[in-house]
């Protein structure tokens, strides 16, 4: 019965693990003037459940700390990624309980 919740555990630290890596090869491509990562996917990412690897991505590599769409955007985009998990883990409870 609770295999559900590891599926769900494995995948948020799946993405957040990605996204935090992606963050970092998005800085050092940024310093050596390289293909960057688009920022679109970044939000993707972060909107699907990798808001937590993008945000500490923020603070350990200091990148895309100036953009108002990532310093506003990444911390709701978490509150958003919270409040979908809770909704997942009690649809999945309500399921398994029924």
């Amino acid at each position: 019965m609770a295999a559900i919740y590891y599926v769900l555990a494995a995948y948020l630290l799946v993405i957040n693990v990605y996204t935090f890596s992606l963050m970092g090869m998005d800085k050092k491509s940024a310093r050596k003037q390289r293909r960057r990562v688009p920022e679109k996917k970044l939000f993707l990412l972060s909107a699907v459940g990798g808001a937590v690897g993008t945000w500490l991505a923020m603070k350990a590599y200091r990148h895309k700390t100036k953009h108002r769409s990532f310093t506003v955007g990444i911390p709701f985009l978490f509150g958003l990624n919270i409040l979908l998990v809770l909704g997942a883990v009690w649809l999945i409870g309500t399921a398994l309980n029924s």
